[in-house]
């Protein structure tokens, strides 16, 4: 296995762009002439690397979707959160209004050291006021953020007192994390949340496997939804662990670039472990690798919606100044074959880019007849032998309608206003002391904590206060989604806990329930590793029948 992941990680690696010698006759000539004619006699002053990196955007926009130029700053910031770290203070803050509040500080980071608390309001960094000056976050985590070892001064008014407090931190490196929540969901089922494929992905969900093992976890739910990929190699490690000696992981290939296959070792931990593997419209890229693989060898029964079918294999190019050209080398496949990218028209971004638009309207995300099997791109599973779809992105073997039925227009005016995390935000700062007297813990707070109905008065006053106008009819529509999604960001502020959020509102996720309830029915889910869907099957043979 090392031998092709270091080939794939070869294919897919930072390089050097070299540019060599290029022939004087023919197109790149012409380019060349062109650069040079606008350069020398153009009405105006050009500014050259402009003009060479628009050259460079217009060339990439005239191919896939996925092939993409950034500048350096660009460049850094794209690949920062997948690096697992980055240098600055250590905290997690919200803007509350004009004010900087600390939700919570990092374990063992620079602030907590300091003496920093959840709770605190940071009014000046470096001497300059950031409070009450409407600053983007981008603009206060840049004051924030710094090369390890570099100081930083902050004063932070805390509670009712009126005198700042004035510390100086050590800015160090602070972890990026990608499992977002790990915790036992019943008595016998693990779950785990991964946002991103990062550096330290694999290493975070063996630590999170372990830790459930010990809590008495006998199978496993990982949900991939919103997980929009990341590194290849985190997904080929995570599914060694689940995947016996020899067994196709991935393969990519592409008109330049020959077969590159990676295989598990046999040295995984978990082969034998039940599993349900969650995903939806947003799930991308190296999640699709990852549930493709566990689906083709019937490894694990994947739960939710289409995913977003994210399969072109981008190989950066360097260069000196600092910017990138990722350009698209290959396609994915999964093991038995399926081409995960979704079909495209070569320099049509727009219509690309307005697919998940398009497959709403459609009504692919509400109803499973609204989704067409075509039985010309069915696959068989490596195992069983069970028919599986392609046609691009990951169809799970069991679909969960995307549920709407609380949203209104009354809760989105709230949401985009920011009064929602607002209103938690003032919720803590008031009882937080209480809060933590009478509950011990997450789950303790989960079963016995609610909201009153003066609490939600409140609320609406704030919302009031803020223009967004009370309607009744669309608070009734909410008002359970409201309470839920309010005590979960409480609950996450007041436990310094960030899967305390993923804990309370996944008892209204119905992707998660469904998924539950697939594992815990063992008929259920053995009839789906070894028969497949039958929904599916009916709805490819009507299908077919309309073609006819």
């Amino acid at each position: 296995m090392k031998k092709l992941v270091i080939s794939l990680a070869l294919l897919l690696g930072c390089a050097s762009l070299m540019l060599g010698q290029y022939n004087r006759n023919g197109s790149m000539q012409k380019l060349l002439n062109a650069q040079y004619a606008i350069s020398n006699f153009y009405v105006d002053t050009v500014n050259n690397d402009k003009l060479v990196e628009e050259a460079i955007k217009g060339m990439l926009e005239s191919l896939d979707p996925h092939s993409t130029y950034t500048d350096a700053k660009e460049t850094k910031e794209l690949e920062e959160p997948l690096q697992g770290e980055f240098s600055g203070i250590g905290i997690q803050f919200n803007m509350k209004q004009d004010t900087l509040y600390v939700i919570q500080t990092i374990v063992g980071g620079p602030s907590e050291k300091v003496g920093i608390m959840a709770g605190d309001r940071i009014v000046t960094v470096n001497d300059t006021t950031i409070a009450g000056k409407k600053m983007k976050n981008t603009d206060i985590m840049k004051r924030l953020r710094g090369k390890k070892g570099t100081k930083v001064t902050v004063q932070v008014k805390r509670g009712s007192n009126p005198e700042l407090i004035t510390f100086r931190i050590t800015r160090d490196n602070i972890p990026l994390y990608s499992v977002d929540a790990a915790y036992m969901i019943d008595a016998k089922t693990g779950y785990i949340l991964i946002s991103r494929f990062g550096a330290k992905t694999h290493e975070e969900m063996m630590e999170a496997i372990k830790k459930l093992e010990k809590q008495g976890m006998k199978q496993l739910i990982i949900d991939l939804g919103n997980n929009g990929g990341g590194y290849l190699n985190a997904a080929i490690d995570m599914c060694n662990e689940f995947l016996q000696r020899r067994q196709l992981i991935v393969y990519t290939e592409g008109n330049s670039s020959p077969r590159q296959e990676a295989t598990a070792d046999g040295f995984g931990n978990y082969k034998d472990l039940k599993m349900v593997v969650l995903v939806d419209q947003f799930s991308a890229s190296a999640s699709e690798i990852f549930s493709g693989a566990m689906q083709d060898w019937d490894r694990a029964v994947v739960v939710g919606r289409r995913s977003y079918g994210k399969g072109l294999v981008q190989r950066p190019f360097r260069f000196d100044d600092g910017s990138m050209m990722r350009l698209t080398v290959a396609r994915y496949y999964t093991p038995s074959g399926r081409c995960i990218q979704k079909p495209y028209t070569k320099g049509d971004k727009k219509h690309y880019e307005e697919d998940l638009i398009d497959r709403s309207k459609e009504g692919e995300y509400f109803h499973l007849d609204s989704i067409h099997f075509n039985d010309s791109l069915s696959y068989k599973t490596l195992k069983n032998g069970r028919t599986i779809y392609g046609g691009g992105g990951i169809m799970p073997d069991v679909f969960v309608p995307l549920d709407t039925t609380e949203n209104s227009k009354y809760y989105r005016d709230l949401l985009a206003k920011g009064i929602i995390n607002q209103y938690a935000v003032d919720y803590v700062d008031k009882h937080r002391v209480q809060i933590k007297k009478d509950y011990k813990d997450v789950y303790d707070f989960d079963n016995r904590f609610s909201l009153t109905d003066a609490d939600m008065k409140n609320f609406i006053a704030m919302g009031e206060k803020d223009s967004v106008k009370y309607n009744e009819k669309d608070y009734k529509t909410s008002e359970r989604l409201f309470k839920t999604v309010l005590k979960g960001l409480v609950a996450r502020d007041v436990f310094a806990d960030p899967g305390a959020y993923t804990i309370i509102i996944n008892h209204r996720n119905n992707d998660v329930q469904e998924a539950l309830r697939v594992i815990n029915d063992d008929k259920l889910y053995n009839s789906l590793l070894q028969h497949g869907n039958p929904e599916y099957e009916k709805l490819a043979r009507e299908h077919k029948d309309k073609k006819k």
